[in-house]
């Protein structure tokens, strides 16, 4: 039975959800291929989790806002749908797991009548675009640039020049020079600057994490803010083009931009810059000054008593600052291990509306922010916070530990990164209690190496792992240090030092913030001190808690688990998918070709020429495949396709006529004469392709190929 959609939902939505609802049931009558179907649903945001029979359904939050009735919404869909319970990440995205497939279609309508959307929020896209939290109130900012994240938000989502890339796009605006967005860990990075009165951006490009961590290399010292929506589109159309495919591990910007096995930055700019033509906008102004947002007027808060004042002072100085709107305080309330109830998440709206700004913010550190808060409510929000559990003290502090949810829910945790994340909290808390203030060393975990916790960005950071001894598997953590980012904004990487059974890291973090502690100067920063003393000091320091023989029984245990370890690694679905039968290329092809012929019709020229382009190149793999060339990239493809299949066979210059798409302005001739070209080839490539049918040619490709 189709769903019934409200009618306030967006037609591009309700055309999303009803595609949703007929794949999921297509899936289910054997009619769509598994890897097939897996690509689409995780484009939508569903995403499979490491139980059997349930997904992970992520929201698409950018940069995190959120509104009390948006939240009241996804609290209630976490308790009719799934446990209850709502996951705030790194990205500044909520997840909800322990959810069946076919909900998910009226999960998502639910959803969108709320203004929240899923789509794109995982697979080979432009994933949530973050931005600092403070943004919009942060003192340090010369303008608000959560516009500009909204911006481009609204202009990539369903755009078609990325819905199929090689893999995911990530990209972070931070509101000052201090980058607390981590610009530099993302494909694409700005941090705001005005020159002779005129905003604009530093811009990097080429960063990423992962197994192999880049830091991305700056483009422009300054580019004016009306410029880098032309320059990210024109940059995605280089990375559709030039990016690796087949490989699915290098397959990311860094890797294209990275000038031993890429392009290298010169290279790639030379070609944003001739891909330009092929952009809708060359200019594209953002004219809003600020995220709109309203101030609640000035009332009497219920009369409150603080039982704890030393608690509340504490809470004060660690969780509490001033806006740049004189007079008014934003709040961090910690999440532990990023979770809160949906039961929780509704009173923390109900209790605190009228006393603060209905715009919440999921932090990068896995909580929220609440903002423009008058000082005399401060009382009244502390006892709230308190009552809901939600007031203890360190937010994004040495205390406030992130941690990934590893082996509880995702196919690639390796060892339980939520349970040792506990653990270190207690030993800060418990040992550590007058570092609690200390907002210049965090804490980073992550279930594998991969990143989604981000350790390499930590001064102190751990990945899961494993260590043989014998014929028994020890749970471990990989120990890196000195990552994140200084006073003056300077980022860096950690590095990798030792690796160690995960039962001793807790008195691992005791024999670093001791060692600390003792032989540090006064006032010097972690990573400094790291750097000052070397990497082998460190490994020197911790090189006992390796030994294996010392092992007791426990240590074989991970945390929370009472039997002995055994490493079970699914498959990832955070690099996409692959499936591969050239007739089923074809079908690709020719819907790109539709979607060409609707764009034109309803005078999207620039979608439908890069519709067109799509047609073009995905039909001439399907025959590149059937003779079985390689296909890793598009300018691979192009430029085979005139070796391998003779120009007169198919009476058109491919590779001349296809790259027409960065020599011609997208205007509406260009639109029609290329949407006509494209039509037909392709009619001429399924000529071509019926012939081998009628022979039995038809055949089943590589999958790893499919990507290109």
């Amino acid at each position: 039975m189709s769903i019934v959609l409200d009618q306030k939902i967006s037609k591009a939505a309700q055309k999303d959800i009803h595609e949703l609802q007929q794949k999921i049931s297509q899936f289910k009558k054997g009619e769509i291929q598994e890897e097939r179907f897996k690509a689409f649903r995780l484009a939508r945001g569903v995403y499979g989790q490491r139980q059997l029979g349930v997904q992970m359904f992520r929201l698409k939050l950018p940069y995190g806002k959120l509104t009390g009735d948006q939240l009241i919404r996804i609290a209630d869909l976490s308790e009719e749908y799934t446990n209850g319970n709502l996951h705030t990440t790194t990205r500044q995205n909520i997840q909800l797991h322990y959810v069946h497939l076919e909900d998910t279609p009226e999960m998502w309508a639910k959803l969108e009548e709320k203004g929240v959307t899923t789509k794109e929020a995982c697979g080979n896209t432009v994933r949530t675009i973050t931005a600092s939290p403070m943004a919009g109130i942060d003192p340090d900012e010369p303008f608000d640039v959560a516009v500009y994240a909204h911006a481009a938000f609204e202009f990539f989502l369903r755009n078609p020049i990325c819905q199929d890339m090689g893999r995911k796009i990530k990209i972070a605006f931070s509101s000052s020079d201090k980058d607390s967005a981590f610009t530099y860990i993302h494909d694409f990075g700005f941090i705001p600057r005005i020159k002779d009165g005129v905003k604009g951006f530093k811009v990097v490009v080429g960063g990423g994490l992962g197994a192999q961590t880049f830091i991305a290399e700056t483009a422009f010292e300054f580019l004016p803010a009306d410029k880098i929506i032309p320059f990210m589109e024109a940059g995605l159309r280089v990375f559709d083009r030039y990016g690796e495919r087949e490989k699915r591990h290098k397959a990311r910007l860094k890797f294209l931009i990275e000038p031993k096995r890429g392009l290298g930055l010169e290279k790639f700019l030379e070609l944003v810059k001739q891909e330009q033509t092929a952009n809708a906008f060359q200019s594209y102004p953002v004219e809003t000054e600020a995220i709109p947002v309203e101030i609640p007027e000035k009332q009497e808060t219920p009369e409150v008593s603080i039982t704890n004042e030393a608690q509340y002072q504490e809470w004060l100085s660690t969780n509490v600052f001033e806006q740049k709107q004189k007079g008014f305080y934003a709040i961090k309330v910690r999440l532990p291990l990023g979770n809160i109830h949906a039961e929780k998440a509704r009173e923390l709206v109900r209790l605190t509306k009228g006393y603060i700004a209905d715009d919440i913010r999921v932090t990068v550190g896995q909580g929220l922010l609440l903002k423009f808060a008058r000082k005399e409510y401060l009382p009244y929000l502390h006892y709230v916070l308190d009552h809901l559990g939600l007031a203890a003290p360190g937010a994004d502090t040495i205390i406030d530990v992130t941690a990934c949810p590893g082996t509880d829910t995702c196919n690639l945790g390796v060892t339980n990164s939520t349970g040792v994340a506990a653990e270190l909290e207690k030993l800060i808390y418990n040992e550590y209690h007058s570092l609690i203030a200390d907002a210049d060393i965090h804490i980073k975990i992550s279930g594998c190496m991969n990143s989604c916790g981000q350790h390499m960005i930590a001064n102190i950071g751990f990945h899961g792992s494993s260590i043989k001894n014998g014929a028994s598997v020890i749970p471990a953590l990989q120990v890196v240090l000195g990552g994140g980012i200084d006073e003056y904004g300077r980022g860096f990487i950690a590095d990798k030092v030792i690796k160690l059974p995960t039962k001793k890291i807790p008195e691992a973090v005791r024999r670093l913030l001791n060692d600390y502690d003792a032989n540090s100067e006064e006032g010097e920063y972690f990573n400094y001190y790291y750097l000052r003393q070397g990497k082998m000091y460190f490994y020197n320091l911790l090189k006992s808690l390796a030994d294996v023989q010392a092992l007791s029984k426990d240590d074989y245990l991970d945390w929370g688990e009472t039997e002995a370890f055994v490493p079970e690694i699914g498959t990832g679905e955070c690099a996409g998918v692959s499936y591969d039968v050239v007739s089923t290329i074809l079908n690709d092809a020719g819907e790109r070709l539709h979607y060409s012929g609707e764009a034109l019709e309803d005078g999207y020229y620039s979608d439908s020429i890069y519709h067109s382009y799509s047609t073009f190149v995905i039909a001439a793999k399907a025959l590149l495949l059937s003779k079985d060339v390689h296909c890793n990239t598009h300018i691979g493809i192009i430029k085979d396709f005139a070796e391998h299949f003779e120009a007169v066979a198919l009476q058109v210059d491919f590779e001349a006529t296809v790259l027409q798409i960065n020599q011609r302005i997208p205007e509406p001739v260009f639109a029609k004469e290329y949407h006509e070209q494209a039509k037909n080839f392709f009619q001429k490539v399924v000529a071509l392709r019926k012939e081998d049918e009628e022979n039995g040619k038809d055949k089943e490709v590589i999958s790893n190929y499919y990507k290109a």
